[in-house]
Order: C-alpha cells, then structure tokens, then sequence
C-alpha cells in the first residue's frame, strides 16, 4: 500500500479521495506549522511514497533527503516558491501546485480588500465600534469612489485577469503589465502598459498578481511608490516580498500613497514594524483563498496531482 505524509491537516475532501484510492494517509497531528526538524523527524518515521506539503514548508534539499522514496511533493497551493525546485529536480522529484481553482476566491478578496481600504471600512467599523459616532458628519471618513477610476494590474495571469473583469464591471478602466500581453483581456477592454512604471503612475489603485521570484522580490520599492498618485491605493494579495515592506510603511506615514490593502507579508507572520499602528492600511491574515470552496477543491487537486503520479501519468499540474 502506498503511504502519504501530509504536513498538516487539509480539508478531509482531499484525504478522502487519497484513501478512496487505497492509499495509507499520515497526516500530521501537530495543530500549526511543522519546523524544519520536526519536518524531517515525520519523514524518517515511514519510506512514504508521496508528500502533500502547504505553503508553509519549506522543502529543500535536506528535508528531500529525509524522504527519498517520495517522488512527488503536492503543494496545496498555487505558488511554490516555499520549495527549492533545483534540489527537487537533482533528486528526480516531480513536484506539482494546485492552480485555477482558488481563481475567484483570491480575485472576490482582491476586491473585497480594495472596496475596504477605498471606502475605509474598518476604520469605520473601530470607530464605531469606539463610541467615537456621534451622528452624521459631512466630512467623516470619506473615501474614494471606484467608478471611472483607473486599476492597474501587475500580472495579469487567472488571478489578475479575473480581478481586471470585476474591475470592469463597477466602471473601472484597466490597464495592465505582464511579461506577455493578454489579447483576450485587451479584447474585454483592459489596456496593456509597456511597462511596471507606467502602470504606477497612471494608476488610482495597484493590485500585483506576480509569482515571487527573484525578479520580483522587491518589485514594489521605495522608488516606485514614488511613481505613485498621492491618491492611489496599493493592493498585495500575491507574495509578500514583492513589497519592500519597510519602505511601504515608510509611504504610507507620509502619505506617498493614500493607502494601502495586504492580505501577506514580507515576512510573515511577522509584520514589519509600523504596520499596525497605521489606519491607511487595511490588513488581513493570508486569507484570500479561505473559502470552503476553494480550499476543497485545492485538497482534491493536490489530491488528484498524487494519484495520477503514483499511477505512472504525468500529474495535471506539474511545475518541476
């Protein structure tokens, strides 16, 4: 019988569906993030032939190295950049993501971030919440409107394209970056910039939608908040990194920017700090793709990623 190690509990959809398939499924018991040791203690414990592993481990070549009759790690995600792709690669392990299905839930959150921080929800919600409403005022908490402003995109990939087309629907015009242009964004009515910086500065609101890779860690730096309208709004719901943190802050207190939304972190868990001491950021807990739908059907992938590898097919998802 084939055995798989989970590194954390997942939505029982997907262990279902690995032991509908006959296989022995460990899942971890520890209610939180496995550290690297414990990592690989786990691993010594059985040959298991398939790891399932979250964004929140790291996998590189020593924990590989733990476990060398896994030929495939299943990251419950849609990036992957938690696992170091090169040792996979020299070790023969196939390793693969689970795209397209949390599309709509990180797209809804983008939203849901931008329409927070653009009509200040949650600084209304603490001020209310802090006895301080007295009654109606003509200049109280007043925000920014959605319809005829500018969204610019940086990436425009499933996530971002589906953003581009909600966008779209409340009126906004869209303009957008990426490394190849999207003819069938451009035909629904978004705008391709040549361009990272004329996307900034043309731009009421910046949302990024680009995987973290060398070349876009610190894509966001303090030279290109800069670019940015006074009256702009910055929306992060990719990596963490792709934002100099310390910088962002550093704009936000000088109102470089008029605000910001960041559902992950440069460092995270940790924030930077600052962070939460500002009322022109609204921040969440890298939640973007926490809905029941999304997360079920990101178990099954990962899920189906395994079966199919363990039985001599190339998984439908395979990056590495």
């Amino acid at each position: 019988m084939k055995k798989i190690f989970v590194t954390r509990a997942i939505p029982e959809a997907g262990i279902a569906k690995l032991r509908d398939a006959a296989y022995d499924v460990v899942v971890s018991k520890k209610d939180g993030v496995l550290t690297k040791e414990e990592l690989i203690v786990a691993l010594h414990a059985a040959p298991y032939d398939a790891v399932l592993s979250l964004l929140t481990d790291h996998i590189d070549g020593d924990v590989l190295d733990a476990v060398p009759t896994a030929k495939i790690v299943a990251n419950y995600a849609v990036g992957f950049d938690n696992i170091d792709l090169t040792a996979a690669k020299e070790r023969g392990v196939t390793v693969t993501n689970t795209p397209g299905v949390l599309t709509q839930a990180v797209a809804e959150h983008t939203f849901a971030l931008l329409l927070a921080v653009a009509r200040r929800i949650p600084e209304s919600d603490r001020f209310t919440r802090a006895g301080k409403y007295v009654g109606w005022e003509p200049e109280l908490l007043v925000g920014a409107e959605l319809k005829g402003k500018t969204l610019g995109l940086l990436g425009a990939g499933r996530i971002g394209g589906e953003v581009a087309r909600i966008a779209l629907a409340f009126g906004m015009k869209v303009t957008y970056y990426d490394i190849a242009q999207n003819v069938p964004l451009d035909a629904i009515g978004a705008t391709y910039s040549a361009s990272v910086d004329d996307v900034l500065r043309g731009a009421d609101f910046v949302s990024i939608h680009v995987p973290l890779l060398p070349t876009t860690q610190h894509l966001i730096s303090a030279e290109r908040l800069a670019l940015m309208k006074r009256a702009a709004y910055l929306i992060n719901t990719s990596r963490g990194p792709v934002i100099d943190e310390v910088a962002l802050v550093a704009a936000l207190r000088a109102h470089t920017i008029a605000g910001a939304a960041l559902d992950v972190f440069e460092y995270e868990p940790a924030l930077t700090e600052g962070l939460t001491e500002l009322e022109n950021v609204v921040l969440t807990p890298h939640i973007a793709s926490a809905t029941k739908e999304a997360r079920d059907a990101m178990a099954l992938l990962a899920a189906e990623n395994i079966i199919t590898f363990l039985n001599g097919e190339a998984p439908p998802n395979k990056v590495a």
